[in-house]
């Protein structure tokens, strides 16, 4: 006597988790260009390497006995691989009551984020529903209230310091949905289908009177700078592309080095575009994408947190070795530190620090931005936060200074007490503060007493424009080495392979855990 019957009624049990809400709301989901969940993680994991926890979850009648109809947990997660990297993926299905909690099997997200912790995985998380505590209906259901709890909330923010968290919003997201999914060291949104807020439409209304559409009130305009998530990209394919690009750059778990990859991009490549990609008119802002692009291994450089205006943060590439970039973007606001800048800062600092990724630093820092707007936002408490983030930080760390160096936010561009592997292009330009801003001020007396007053704002400009030469700067030792720009991929290929030899030591857990 085999056990087939028992095998044959799992198999039917199976097929049933399989119709998710059923035909009619599987075609539906997909009327709205989403893809059903399962398709989602089929097109994300590498093709049959998906092996599902939890298939029989859900809500089941039976008749005489016999089961009479089922309607699988609207939470799917297993594990499978990316790349033949293996990972832990969860989602919701939305095709069944919209993805909400009060629909689903709380035990399911538990377990796939303590998976995630206990196997030291990384955590993908494909979020399409509230994820929180179902409708106000319930209450009538349950008899009773109570005082809210996040589940799984310990393994979510211990993840963060942990393994390489990854969220997408893949629909409209509110409550705990939209926590789980900004709860992450990349957070995708996918234009026009998802949308992400606190609360909907009818709560909003309600606790504000605003008459909004999902889309007014959490779409891609208006997150794509909110800082709220790192990128919005056009389509479920590009999402997927998305996590797939941030993983590769990552360890498993902080307790493993960065991979390594082969790189066919020659170490000693000296790009002759570098010579002058510093125009000599200081008027005229540095473009830094193709700088970063002629430095880096070739189609390396993954930028995250689009929304930093204009502080740059990326994961790239050195001779097949994952660092992590800061630079500024002078075509932004001069490219000065904002409060979404400081923030993009903090969390690619944080990343790096919690997962062993050097630092490279491409400093064209005019300082932090000034006037009432940058005030009323209370910059400077940003800025800091993002200066006290780098010195706190204690990964490996090289700083190419290629213009600008000023003030405070220029001084925390790296942490200019402990060792940091620095270069200056023949460009740099550095101080308290430019000496345009300061000069008048610094001569009032003289420039109000002189009878040329334009003659001698003249005199002085010649003056101080001697003094300004980074070649003095270095006379004094007060930088390093001045460098051709052409060298500076062959020396900070050199320099990533010293770096890499000291990270076997800072393995384990980040000196402080990591915030979203």
């Amino acid at each position: 006597m085999s056990w087939q019957p028992e095998l044959d009624e799992l198999n039917r049990r199976k097929a049933l988790a399989h119709e998710m809400g059923g035909p009619e709301k599987v075609d539906k989901h997909r009327s709205h260009g989403k893809l059903p969940i399962r398709d989602r993680i089929a097109a994300l994991l590498d093709p049959g390497t998906f092996r599902e926890v939890g298939t029989l979850a859900g809500k089941a009648e039976y008749e005489d006995g016999e089961l009479k109809s089922f309607m699988s947990a609207n939470f799917l997660y297993g594990t499978g691989r990316i790349d033949q990297r293996k990972v832990v993926v969860g989602g919701d299905d939305f095709t069944i009551r919209g993805g909400a909690a009060d629909a689903g099997i709380r035990g399911k997200q538990i377990h796939a984020e303590q998976m995630a912790n206990s196997l030291q995985l990384p955590m993908v998380r494909l979020v399409d529903g509230t994820g929180g505590g179902g409708s106000v209906k319930m209450l009538e259901r349950f008899g009773y209230t109570y005082v809210p709890a996040n589940p799984a909330w310990n393994y979510v923010v211990d993840n963060m310091s942990v393994v390489p968290v990854v969220a997408a919003c893949m629909g409209s997201v509110a409550g705990l949905g939209a926590a789980r999914v900004v709860t992450s060291h990349f957070s995708i949104l996918v234009e026009p289908t998802a949308q992400l807020f606190t609360a909907g439409p009818p709560v909003v209304k309600f606790a504000t009177g605003e008459v909004l559409s999902k889309e007014e009130l959490g779409g891609a305009q208006i997150h794509r700078k909110s800082g709220v998530v790192d990128v919005v990209v056009p389509s479920e394919e590009e999402a997927f592309r998305q996590i797939r690009g941030f993983l590769s750059y990552l360890p498993p778990s902080v307790h493993q080095l960065p991979p390594v990859q082969p790189c066919s991009d020659p170490v000693d490549r000296r790009d002759e575009k570098l010579l002058s990609a510093v125009p000599r008119n200081r008027r005229q802002p540095v473009r830094i994408r193709p700088v970063l692009a002629a430095i880096f291994d070739a189609g390396s450089v993954f930028e995250l947190a689009r929304y930093g205006g204009p502080v740059v943060t990326a994961l790239a590439r050195l001779d097949g070795h994952p660092v992590g970039i800061i630079a500024s973007d002078p075509y932004v606001g001069g490219g000065v530190l904002t409060v979404e800048g400081s923030d993009a800062m903090i969390r690619l600092v944080d990343l790096c620090q919690t997962f062993h990724l050097p630092v490279v630093v491409m400093t064209d820092q005019p300082g932090i931005a000034v006037g009432t707007q940058a005030e009323k936002r209370g910059t400077i408490r940003y800025a800091a936060r993002a200066v006290a983030a780098v010195y706190q930080a204690s990964v490996p760390t090289a700083e190419i200074i290629i213009r600008k160096c000023f003030g405070v936010g220029g001084a925390g561009m790296t942490n200019r007490h402990a060792f940091v592997q620095r270069y200056a292009w023949p460009s740099g330009d550095w101080g308290s503060l430019p000496v345009e801003g300061g000069l008048e001020a610094a001569y009032r007396s003289e420039l109000e007493a002189s009878d040329d007053r334009e003659g001698l704002l003249e005199d002085i400009r010649g003056r101080l424009e001697a003094v300004r030469s980074p070649f003095r700067t270095a006379e004094n030792f007060g930088v390093e080495e001045i460098i051709d720009p052409r060298d500076t991929r062959p020396l900070l290929c050199d320099w990533v392979r010293d770096a890499y030899a000291l990270l076997p030591a800072q393995l384990g857990r980040p000196s402080h855990g990591t915030r979203p």
